[in-house]
């Protein structure tokens, strides 16, 4: 098992199955160009491989699939086929929505039972300008469908001083109601808001201020979460729970236990780092002799992960989801 010195491990694995998008979110793309899958993307199998190969040389335990947008890839059935044969303890995916009514029966025969939705805001006019794409009665038409087949929901809003902030209340309450846990994400130091502090500045909305505002309608208290969880947790009790993955706030470095493939076969072990590590030659390699090399690979992706705080990184959240 591969450990640091601050007793970290890698146990958590997410994969961007495509770099493509149907949405071009403005805190992910400021050129407002959608994503198409880069021409050198693993194949589903090489994929599946990976994550094979990654349980046994890293102990990985659980698996997100990622985009992108990963509803978007035709390699999707192949590959969640194949991870579903593995022994993982979970698998969820994060998508934007816009394809989960029509995905859903996929999900559900691959044994999918947890999904985070990215949704910003419930003004279909501020959903647009936001995503740059979609419909939003769609995707909440695809929450309403998954809640009703079995599947737990997370929704991942990110508050954008300017833009949404006015949404936090309606989005939460919505979610309340529907027995969703909504998740709070402060926008990250990443690619173009790395180098424009302004902008980032402009737009940031911290976990107090987050605080702030849903004190002033509902009482809450700080709940449980894993030791390696991204989220501060909270319930407002006799409705629900809401967490805030307050990055800049209270930073979670001490305890990250995630590890990230991209779509092209590069394993990066921390956002806050420009380092990333080629290991698509290694997918083609049958087992004896890919594992040593990528057990190399894998102590210095961990050795890429801060000590303390996330610092901003140039690696675009695009490339590697979320």
């Amino acid at each position: 098992m591969i450990v640091d010195r601050q007793g970290r491990r890698f146990r958590n694995l997410r994969i961007s199955l495509t770099s493509a998008c149907n949405y071009a979110c403005t805190y992910c793309v400021p050129n407002g160009k959608r994503l198409v899958a880069a021409q050198d993307e693993l194949s589903a199998q090489a994929m599946a491989r990976g994550v094979a190969y990654l349980i046994e040389a890293a102990g990985i335990e659980r698996l997100r699939i990622t985009g992108g947008e990963p509803l978007v890839s035709p390699k999707l059935e192949a590959f969640m086929g194949a991870v579903g044969q593995m022994g993982l303890s979970d698998i969820s995916l994060t998508t934007n929505g816009q394809l989960l009514a029509r995905k859903l029966p996929l999900l559900v025969d691959a044994g999918i039972r947890r999904i985070n939705v990215s949704l910003d805001t419930l003004d279909a006019d501020a959903f647009r300008s936001i995503a740059r794409g979609g419909d939003l009665a769609t995707v909440l038409e695809g929450m309403d469908q998954a809640r009703a087949a079995g599947i737990k929901i997370k929704v991942n809003m990110v508050p954008l001083r300017g833009q949404n902030l006015d949404q936090v209340m309606p989005l939460l309450d919505y979610c309340l109601a529907r027995g969703y846990e909504l998740r709070f994400i402060e926008l990250m130091r990443m690619g173009h808001l790395a180098k424009d502090s302004n902008a980032f500045l402009q737009q940031f909305v911290s976990l107090q201020q987050l605080l702030s505002l849903i004190g002033e309608q509902h009482e809450y208290l700080q709940a449980n979460a894993p030791v390696d969880a991204t989220a501060v947790r909270y319930e407002v009790p006799g409705k629900g729970f809401f967490g805030v993955i307050a990055n800049e706030s209270v930073p979670f470095c001490r305890t990250c236990s995630r590890l990230r493939l991209s779509s092209t076969g590069w394993l990066h072990g921390c956002l806050s780092s420009s380092n990333r590590h080629y290991v698509g030659d290694l997918l083609d390699q049958p087992r004896h002799q890919a594992l040593p090399a990528l057990q190399g690979l894998l102590m210095k992706a961990l050795g890429d992960k801060q000590e303390v705080a996330f610092s901003g990184g140039a690696t675009v959240m695009k490339i590697i989801g979320g």
